[in-house]
């Protein structure tokens, strides 16, 4: 008798646990809708507004690198005191 209410206490135990990890993934799922519609929907505002994806919104600050120039580079000759001096 004993071990029979054990394992209907187990079996209940495990149908409660199946239930709520039922739930929990209906709960994800229903958020992740609930994500992807709202980022769907702002995307399309910023379409609306005229946002192209992947353009830059300002320039940057950053410098872009120059070509090396043959001989000798800009820096070195300024930093090279003349020799000839008259």
């Amino acid at each position: 008798m004993l071990r029979s209410m054990r394992g209907d206490d187990i079996e209940k135990f495990l149908e409660e646990k199946k239930s709520f990890e039922g739930r929990k993934q209906a709960l994800i799922d229903e958020l992740l809708r609930q994500k992807a519609a709202a980022i769907k929907e702002f995307d399309d505002k910023l379409a609306k507004l005229g946002h192209v994806d992947g353009a830059r919104s300002r320039p940057s600050h950053h410098r872009k690198a120059a070509a090396p120039a043959v001989g000798k580079s800009a820096a070195a000759e300024k930093s090279s005191p003349e020799k000839s001096k008259t």
